[in-house]
């Protein structure tokens, strides 16, 4: 399980190959939820969940909902992978600092491994998820006709590309100090949620949980995470599209704090975690799942029948 350290000395690079493929799987579960998150945070033209799906849909279609989901594929492959491997090789670091014999990890070296891997994945992720951010937040439709306006960005590559030709190399990474801020802690819950709960749910004398038990602590350590990053991520979605429109509203992270709370109330930071839980319990299910098939399976763990025994 995440929070077990069994082979000192060696790296886990099962983590890292495990944590990419698990990823990609999250992705394209929950990237159509992700699209509506975004939306909502970012236009203030979208009320609510089921009002920014149908107007997503009646002008955009299916492909709506999947606007620049070619590039976070990759990206976000690559950032789950830091964040897995990251977590997991600090798990193994503090077990060694604290010397063979002493048991398994505990919960405070989960909650610090967690927030080591989620502060390293943000300079990964950035560029990426400004991209992905923009696409989502395009609304203007291909299919429109000719007196409709056209979309800035004709895809992620071109939106990459536009960016650092008009903002230079570092507008890739515009926002990746509320990605800091959020996924630190975030991820420090996260595995702090899972770990727990998949102790609660493993029957006595077995190493692990059952499947269910495992697709349930997933699905509930996401919910969890989200509780404590949805008020950054607004923040951060906000500074990624600042400007895009043409005029610029926020100096930085605390003017577009302190503004988003005087001209729309702190409610607004909150607006969107219905749909964040909504989304982050399937991703989260099938991420974890499918990271804990993919460990087992790459370091052919011995005395084990399935993935979960």
């Amino acid at each position: 399980m995440l929070s077990d350290v069994t082979t000192a000395g060696r790296m886990h690079l099962a983590d890292f190959v495990s944590g990419s493929f698990a990823g990609a799987c999250g992705v394209v579960v929950g990237y159509p939820l992700d699209t509506v998150k975004v939306r909502i945070q970012t236009h203030k033209q979208f009320t609510g969940i089921w009002q920014c799906v149908a107007t997503t849909f009646s002008k955009e279609g299916v492909h709506g909902f999947f606007k620049g989901m070619t590039l976070p594929i990759t990206t976000i492959s690559m950032t789950s992978s830091v964040v897995f491997g990251t977590y997991r090789n600090c798990l193994q670091c503090l077990s060694q600092a604290r010397g063979a014999g002493c048991g398994p990890n505990t919960k405070p070296e989960v909650f610090l491994s967690g927030f080591a891997g989620g502060v390293a994945q943000a300079s990964v992720m950035a560029p990426g998820d400004i991209v992905k951010v923009r696409l989502q937040c395009q609304t203007e439709s291909k299919r429109g006709g000719a007196s409709m306006p056209k979309p800035k960005y004709r895809g992620p590559v071109h939106c990459l590309l536009r960016i650092i030709k008009e903002e230079g190399f570092l507008g890739l990474y515009k926002g990746v100090v509320p990605i800091m801020l959020r996924d630190g802690p975030s991820y420090s819950i996260y595995f702090l949620t899972y770990t727990t709960i998949c102790e609660w749910l493993t029957k006595s004398g077995k190493k692990r949980p059952d499947w269910s038990g495992v697709m349930l602590a997933g699905g509930i350590a996401g919910i969890a995470a989200w509780f404590v990053a949805t008020p950054m991520d607004v923040i951060k979605a906000r500074l990624q599209m600042d400007g895009v429109r043409g005029t610029k509203r926020y100096k930085g992270l605390f003017h577009c704090f302190t503004e988003t709370v005087r001209v729309e109330g702190s409610g607004v930071f909150f607006r969107s975690l219905g749909i964040n839980c909504l989304r982050a319990f399937p991703a989260n299910m099938i991420i974890l799942t499918v990271y804990e098939i993919l460990t087992s399976l790459l370091r052919a763990e011995p005395h084990s029948v399935g993935p979960f025994n």
